[in-house]
């Protein structure tokens, strides 16, 4: 009984401790990174099978970094998108680290327009 409360204590622990190193616009993060993997994903699955060169150098279990890194090689993906996208990512993540709720907000804004969206 007593290392059940020992766990659910520590559960509760790491839980509170995770939610306060959430900024401001985590749940808009999340969001769209569920976006741009969904993308990712059906590009690869309605896509051409990949080539041998494509798939060079990348994990055998698919990551969203991996899928991107093949759709751009394949060319079904601009390198130009892939870099405005991470680089937007990129400044939303440090304006949200540092509690920037409006460059974060800017830049998730971003990724959506270049995302079509």
């Amino acid at each position: 009984m007593r290392m059940r409360s020992i766990v659910a204590s520590i559960a509760v622990l790491a839980a509170s401790i995770s939610a306060s190193y959430a900024g401001p616009c985590w749940d808009d993060l999340s969001a769209v990174q569920a976006k741009i993997d969904a993308m990712l994903e059906a590009k690869a699955a309605t896509g051409p099978p990949a080539t041998a060169e494509a798939m060079a150098g990348t994990s055998p279990q698919p990551t969203p970094r991996s899928l991107e890194t093949v759709e751009e090689r394949m060319g079904e993906i601009s390198t130009q998108t892939v870099n405005a996208i991470r680089q937007a990512m990129a400044r939303a993540r440090a304006a949200d680290g540092t509690g920037d709720k409006a460059a974060c907000e800017q830049a998730l804004a971003e990724v959506r327009r270049t995302l079509g969206q």
